[in-house]
């Protein structure tokens, strides 16, 4: 009579029973892995969008930026353009321009590429003498002719020459170069001339500069052609406190500049702020949002995290501090959420009052000595954001130990498994072998007491 039992692939068998008596540390570790990954690269969000709102708020708060903004407009825009700071004070002027200022440049004809010359070329400019020496400006040590181009470069490279004088060749005929020399300042003083009388072998040697342009000063008028003069080297004009204007062409009549302020920049300035601020504030409201089942969304990275939430909370409350004063009383509006907005109604009525008060109150994001809003958050965000002792430095360290452990411990489990696979790998090979051996002495039997007669 055959023996009949249930059966057992030993592979299978071992591999499936292996599992199993893993299976709880495994999943206990994987949540683990898993919250361990995602804690990883929220901390590195986190660190960006930090990161982010500090830039742009060094950016709007630096030394030598106001988010209170003034402009500075010429009636006729084709005599020049003109910029204006916070500090320029309103009002309207006149200016009548007579001349401009330019720099001086010359030119010497016909030269050649000459062999065998030694020598100081001294260039002038503007009361200061460079010296070349052309014997070192031929760059392969006269073994060929010094060219003009050679001696061009000599001079642009010179160590005396601190951006004074450009030197440029043109080719004017076969074998034949004009050597351009042009003052880098304008002004009736930066003038260019050569000495080259201590040279020999070259073909510069009693040379006469054509004038290409005569360096001339600028000549400004007050109010009409005949008002008081303003006589400079430069276009560039900043007789006005806050106010830079630059000339490029001359008038035939007097030309108006009006500065006052202007609300548009004023108003894209303000609303820079408070993007960058409500980006920042948006991405630590979706790390902190709780699980929400019924809309199907899950829980941020940081739900429930006190320090986080705490940072949330600390940058509201630095928005909200000054002295008297606050970013409402300029339009800058928070919701019931916190999210800010601006009412510009508000803001110009309240910089009209004090065009200063707002930056005043805003400060600056200064490495040195910050100030205000700016500089409280900047402070603050630093003691997340630092390289050194950081919160999230810390926090990261942290959480790479424990990467770390989870992937010692998943070792372990490695090993676990390992080990009782390879016992029910034994035990059911030898099952299975005693079953083998078992279903072929049934067969024995069956056929030793068979009732077959045959």
């Amino acid at each position: 009579m055959a023996i009949n039992s249930p059966t057992y692939d030993p592979v299978s068998t071992a591999t499936a029973l292996a599992e199993k008596y893993v299976s709880g540390q495994q999943e206990v570790l994987k949540a683990r892995s898993t919250r361990a990954n995602a804690t990883e690269k929220a901390l590195t969000d986190l660190n960006s969008a930090l990161n982010t709102f500090q830039n742009a708020l060094a950016s709007m708060a630096a030394p030598n930026k106001t988010l209170y903004a003034q402009s500075a407009v010429l009636g006729d825009t084709s005599i020049g353009t003109a910029t204006a700071t916070a500090k320029a004070a309103a009002g309207s002027y006149a200016f009548y321009v007579q001349s401009l200022a330019a720099a001086g440049q010359v030119s010497y004809s016909n030269l050649t590429e000459d062999s065998g010359v030694s020598g100081i070329l001294k260039v002038n400019v503007g009361g200061t003498t460079i010296n070349v020496d052309l014997a070192a400006a031929n760059t392969d040590g006269g073994a060929t002719p010094l060219t003009p181009r050679e001696i061009a470069a000599a001079i642009n490279a010179d160590s005396e020459n601190a951006s004074l004088v450009s030197a440029s060749v043109i080719t004017t005929a076969p074998g034949k170069y004009e050597l351009v020399l042009t003052a880098k300042q304008s002004g009736a003083t930066n003038g260019v001339t050569i000495d080259a009388s201590g040279l020999t072998g070259s073909s510069l040697t009693g040379k006469t500069a054509n004038v290409l342009v005569q360096e001339s000063d600028a000549v400004i008028r007050i109010g009409s052609a005949t008002g008081p003069e303003i006589r400079q080297s430069s276009n560039v004009f900043t007789g006005i406190d806050g106010v830079t204007v630059t000339f490029n062409k001359v008038t035939t009549a007097p030309v108006t500049l009006t500065v006052g302020p202007d609300s548009s920049a004023t108003s894209a300035n303000v609303q820079g702020f408070i993007d960058a601020y409500n980006k920042l504030k948006s991405v630590l409201d979706a790390m902190l949002a709780p699980a929400n089942a019924s809309k199907g969304t899950a829980a941020g990275a940081f739900a429930g995290d006190a320090g986080v939430a705490s940072l949330r909370d600390r940058l509201v409350s630095l928005l909200r501090q000054g002295s008297g004063d606050s970013l409402a009383n300029y339009g800058i509006i928070a919701n019931r959420q916190g999210t800010l907005s601006l009412d510009t109604t508000r803001l110009n009525k309240a910089l009209a009052l004090d065009p200063n008060g707002l930056d005043n109150l805003i400060g600056k994001a200064t490495t040195g000595s910050p100030t205000g809003i700016a500089g409280a958050i900047d402070t603050y965000v630093k003691g997340w954001t630092s390289g050194i002792k950081g919160q999230i430095k810390t926090r990261q360290e942290a959480n790479s130990r424990l990467q770390t452990e989870l992937s010692s411990r998943q070792d372990l489990i490695d090993q676990q498994y390992d080990a009782a696979y390879r016992r029910y790998l034994m035990q059911f090979s030898r099952l299975q072998e005693i079953q083998s051996q078992m279903s072929s002495n049934s067969s024995l039997f069956d056929a030793l007491f068979s009732n077959d007669k045959d």
